[in-house]
């Protein structure tokens, strides 16, 4: 912000006490047929070097922060705001190992303290990055109350397999040793996925950084148009394709006025109807199926949901599909319990969204060869059909198939653990 024109810095500070520079979005002001979603996240990215670190996140914090009023005076509200580093080996070079982990403890107390929720980038971005940075992170994460981060496992140039190797090594470790094994809550394997997408914990940048997108959290939409055409896939696509992109248009809007106020360019919207608790994503697909999600007729509605949200006509990056989180979904995580549905599921699902695996709860025991396996399908799907897919697996120490996860975690509901053959 230091950088902006004066002019500039005025005009910005008057956004952030809501006086409008612009006349309100009709589409923002009117009531609307459509239930709005919820702001998941806006989220910036930040080019840091360690001697200016603090200095380049509170710059962040300065644009962010006006930015979630701004929108939230537009008429949306805003969960978190979120700040992503490149990759953090970039740096951390130099460093000792112990003086990388209090780096990064002081960074995990940092965001506490200022209310943002940090994201480091890739622990391997490339397949031929030092699986070493890999070993850290799976320190860094087992320490609890630590930032966001991923391995990347597929891109363009195929299957990483030793960042495939070493992500299956770390998700076993942080397992075993985070407080609760909750360490793997913010840790996912991605494949395929292009930078700067909002959500967490795959997001990443290796850009200049001044560069910010937004998440949705809309499962309300797709629960309210599903309820109304139910079994109707042609009238159900139309509809959440109105519904989506009514709200994306006003978003988008209010996002490019903040561009144009701070000089921090605007990448795109993931308009991925991210659910959580009992907004659940799972029971919008059952009112269009009329039975449990895992039956016939869900893979056709995922089908429904992903087109919809590709069709909107705005700038769209991250995985602009579908979420099935198992355990942040309260029926998701019921279904789970019931059998109706499983890995081999999910990973069919994802042939027609962009699924992947997300929060799996896993036994204690499982093998590192186990994982492996798992990580292998996800890459090949992804890289199979060029599509960002993810995984986020989560073993439970302890615990064994036909036991419930016991994750203290209030975005979390504990539920059964299956057997992975």
């Amino acid at each position: 912000m230091q950088n902006m024109p004066p002019s500039t810095r005025r005009d910005f500070a008057r956004i952030a006490i809501g006086a409008a520079t612009l006349a309100p979005s009709p589409l923002a002001a009117a009531p609307g047929t459509y239930v709005k979603p919820k702001i998941r996240a806006i989220t910036g990215y930040v080019a840091v070097d360690r001697p200016r670190f603090e200095e380049r996140i509170q710059d962040a914090l300065r644009i962010l922060r006006p930015a979630k009023k701004f929108v939230q005076d537009g008429g949306y509200d805003v969960q978190t705001i979120r700040i992503v580093t490149q990759p953090f080996p970039e740096y951390t070079r130099g460093l000792s190992h112990d003086a990388a982990l209090k780096f990064f403890r002081d960074y995990a107390e940092m965001a506490v303290q200022e209310g943002f929720s940090a994201n480091i980038g890739p622990a391997m971005l490339r397949d031929t990055d030092d699986p070493s940075h890999a070993e850290l992170l799976g320190e860094i994460l087992s320490a609890g109350k630590s930032p966001n981060a991923s391995l990347v496992i597929a891109g363009e140039d195929g299957i990483h397999w030793n960042a495939l190797k070493a992500a299956a090594k770390l998700i076993k470790n942080v397992g075993d040793h985070s407080p609760d094994s909750a360490g793997n809550f913010g840790f996912a394997a991605t494949a395929m996925l292009q930078p700067y997408g909002p959500f967490f914990p795959g997001a990443y940048h290796v850009g200049e950084g001044r560069r910010f997108a937004i998440g949705t959290e809309g499962a309300n939409v797709v629960d309210q148009v599903f309820g109304e055409t139910a079994g109707n896939a042609p009238l159900a696509e139309e509809r959440l394709t109105s519904a989506l992109s009514q709200h994306a248009i006003a978003i988008e809007k209010l996002a490019k006025q903040i561009e144009k106020e701070t000089g921090w360019t605007f990448m795109g919207l993931d308009l991925t109807p991210a659910p959580l608790g009992n907004v659940s994503i799972g029971a919008a697909i059952e009112k269009f199926i009329g039975g449990k999600f895992g039956s016939s007729g869900t893979m056709t509605a995922c089908a429904i949901i992903t087109r919809a949200v590709q069709a909107a006509p705005v700038k769209r990056t991250g995985y602009s599909g579908l979420m099935v989180p198992v355990m942040e979904d309260n029926l998701l995580a019921q279904r789970w319990d019931e059998g109706t549905y499983g890995i081999d599921a999910l990973l069919a699902y994802s042939a027609v969204c962009g699924t992947g695996l997300d929060t799996i709860p896993l036994a204690g025991g499982i093998t590192q060869r186990q994982i492996e396996r798992i990580l292998s399908d996800v890459a090949m799907l992804a890289f199979k059909w060029k599509k960002p897919l993810s995984a986020r697996l989560l073993p439970a120490k302890g615990k064994s198939a036909g036991e419930r996860t016991a994750f203290n975690d209030s975005r979390m509901r504990n539920t059964l653990i299956h057997e992975t053959l």
